[in-house]
């Protein structure tokens, strides 16, 4: 179920970023896979084009990852539909946690799909723009300024927790957050060869590991920014 979203006058788009153009994207995503009917209506609904600056808005709905400043970008729509797909596969899912807010538009998906959503940014300019954007779409969620290896324990166990950066292993401290039978998913590698990996805590204890799709991500870095 998609949560109502307070829509200003400028998420309706024109030209490049009106509804038109959404439902192409869709069309493409569709094509490359994504089944989860939720997810690809939420993606149709929520405005990409107002989680980036004014200057790149045409390019909103293209298939691709674009810079959002700081080094950071915000993530292919295809990555950001394959990775809602994966936590929507849990069972029941309810509370997810996200390290790496960027631009606010992984955890706004995550929000709008009525799902309890926690999110880590160690770029304090990112998450108070990313703050502004939850608040003008109506989207409650939690938000902290830290350093997202560390993850956010005193709100787990998580059923999901999803990483928006990439680390050459998957970091303990995070697993440790996950529910039995949560699910976590992580791009993990160096640069230039980078896996998008699933990870799901069997609920005997047991650790089950599943590669989905070659991804290209940021680093994931240690200690904050203001």
């Amino acid at each position: 179920m998609i949560r109502s979203l307070r829509l200003q006058p400028e998420a309706a788009g024109l030209g490049m970023t009106s509804q038109r153009v959404r439902d192409r994207l869709i069309e493409r995503l569709r094509e490359a896979g994504i089944v989860d009917e939720d997810v690809l209506n939420v993606m149709r609904v929520l405005p990409r084009h107002l989680f980036i600056d004014e200057a790149l808005a045409s390019r909103a709905y293209e298939d691709n990852a674009l810079p959002i400043g700081h080094g950071q970008t915000i993530s292919q729509p295809w990555v950001v539909a394959r990775m809602t797909e994966a936590v929507l596969r849990h069972d029941d899912p309810r509370k997810v946690l996200e390290i790496g807010t960027g631009s606010g538009y992984q955890a706004a998906i995550l929000a709008a799909l009525g799902l309890e959503v926690y999110t880590v940014e160690r770029i304090g300019d990112l998450l108070r723009q990313a703050r502004k954007r939850f608040r003008q779409l109506g989207l409650s969620l939690r938000s902290k300024h830290d350093d997202g290896r560390i993850g956010w324990p005193e709100h787990g166990p998580y059923d999901a927790i999803l990483i928006t950066a990439a680390a050459p292993a998957l970091v303990d401290a995070l697993i440790d957050q996950l529910a039995p039978g949560g699910r976590l998913i992580a791009p993990v590698g160096s640069a230039g060869e980078q896996t998008l990996v699933q990870l799901v805590h069997a609920a005997d204890g047991g650790i089950e590991q599943t590669a989905l799709a070659p991804v290209v991500f940021v680093p994931l870095l240690a200690g904050t920014l203001d």
